[in-house]
């Protein structure tokens, strides 16, 4: 059995959700487009789930994506706790060990990787496109996430004062760019590769705040 303990728990989980919607694995089959052989092995422990499975299975099964990749055993719990630290290289370090692991992303993650495209929307967020990309963005992309993540209450913070402008105009550029990195789908962790595509945009909100946000 290939790392049976992780595969019984997706097994399991697959399992009461195939039950609660009344669907079959060859329906979950037909609706997700994976062999219903592989499903049957992933469900019974022979196969380990892979992310665009387990994707697929999420969207299917109107489930978090993050509630399978963590029954899958690709996204432990002090991995998830580490990725929001105050510690930003420990952060870093634990998000280049996610992707590893799961293998979605052949690009080291750095922070400076995500420096620069901080400093490239810092520059848009002062343009009339981008701070109408931030007022019309920002509340939809929230709804969208369901509200759900540490860095969210940070972000509304910053979105409120860069809405009614309560901070020196200096300061408002590197407020958006944080809003536009966590508005924008393509960054550093492209938003698509859940659940592990906003731990960027968490690190993202922590350099703007242990950085510019000191000297407001």
């Amino acid at each position: 059995m290939f790392e049976g303990e992780n595969n019984t728990s997706i097994g399991s989980v697959l399992k009461n959700l195939l039950k609660n919607r009344a669907l079959s694995m060859r329906k979950l089959s037909e609706l997700t487009d994976i062999d219903t052989a592989t499903i049957s092995r992933i469900i019974n422990g022979k196969r380990k789930a892979t992310p665009e499975h387990l994707q697929k299975f999420a969207k299917c099964l109107k489930v978090s994506s993050t509630t399978l990749f963590s029954a899958a055993g690709y996204l432990q719990e002090q991995s998830q706790e580490k990725a929001y630290s105050d510690d930003i290289h420990l952060s870093a370090e634990s998000i280049q060990s996610i992707l590893e692991s799961t293998n979605i992303l052949n690009e080291k993650f750095s922070i400076e990787s995500v420096e620069n495209q901080l400093e490239t929307y810092q520059q848009f967020s002062q343009t009339a496109e981008g701070k109408e990309t931030i007022l019309n963005g920002f509340e939809e992309k929230v709804k969208r996430l369901g509200s759900v993540g540490p860095f969210i209450s940070q972000l509304q913070e910053m979105y409120d004062k860069f809405r009614f402008m309560k901070v020196a105009p200096q300061h408002l550029a590197m407020l958006g760019s944080a809003l536009l990195y966590f508005i924008l789908p393509v960054d550093v962790i492209p938003d698509y590769l859940l659940p592990i595509g906003y731990l960027d945009d968490a690190i993202a909100v922590k350099l703007v705040l242990q950085g510019g946000m000191r000297k407001v």
